[in-house]
């Protein structure tokens, strides 16, 4: 099988494998993903794809957890995040009086932003809501917001109404940062929001959302500063957030 090496003596690669799982009986692929320099330093992308999973070839049958992809497709365009109105389901932070409310995100002007597609039947679930919530607590008296979408289009792992979805995080998980109305992230009706985050962050293998609990972080200004792939935890994004929020 023919290798793809880069055209520069500077950039490093990364052998990955491409297995498919019980969902798919698609043969493996073995190819080069190129390391990449971003904002907060080197990563190598790597991410769960519809019935896919990207193996580091130096730990077979696990999931690498890299940190971020750290390119994009394409320059942001010149919107940020601020132009933009979703419907929320609801916020238990008495910061916001925002449930069932159509809500414009210049709300969150000047915020640090982490922007997450979540799920309540995933096996990324309990983790990242823990973190998610952790995180939350910590920061959010300095500036820190966390916006999380529901959304059903990954293995059907968001089945409930809103309020269900309201229910499963306030009580499991105690979580207080606003969740909105269930949303597509992929696909023709792409809400409006995810529309702008992708084409802010297009991701080096496409612009499509991967999994559940992909995550954007967003700077002051409404920018699209980094993108992580599900398999990055909530606790692994805390120094970009840091140093953010110092900026």
């Amino acid at each position: 099988m023919a290798s793809v090496t880069s055209s520069s003596p500077l950039q490093s690669l990364t052998m990955l494998k491409l297995t498919s799982n019980s969902y798919s009986s698609r043969p493996s692929v073995a190819f080069f993903v190129p390391s990449v320099n971003s904002s907060f330093g080197s990563t190598n992308s790597t991410f769960l794809q519809h019935g896919f999973s990207l193996q580091s070839q130096n730990f077979p049958g696990v999931l690498s957890k890299t940190r971020s992809f750290g390119v994009y497709a394409r320059a942001a365009t010149e919107k940020s995040i601020h132009s933009y109105t979703v419907k929320v389901n609801f916020s238990s932070s008495k910061r916001w009086d925002i449930d069932g409310k159509d809500v414009s995100l210049s709300k969150f002007k000047r915020k640090i932003l982490l922007i997450v597609n979540v799920a309540s039947k995933c096996g990324l679930t309990s983790s990242n809501y823990t973190e998610l919530s952790h995180l939350y607590e910590k920061y959010k008296t300095q500036g820190f917001e966390i916006l999380a979408f529901p959304c059903n289009q990954f293995g059907g792992q968001e089945p409930g109404s809103n309020p269900e979805i309201k229910q499963f995080a306030c009580t499991r998980y105690k979580a207080e940062f606003p969740i909105f109305d269930k949303v597509d992230v992929n696909g023709p009706n792409t809400a409006p929001v995810y529309k702008f985050l992708k084409s802010s962050a297009g991701g080096f293998l496409g612009d499509v959302i991967k999994w559940n609990f992909e995550k954007f972080l967003v700077n002051k200004n409404g920018k699209v500063v980094e993108r992580y792939p599900p398999t990055t935890s909530p606790f692994q994004i805390e120094r970009d957030i840091q140093k953010l929020l110092a900026a």
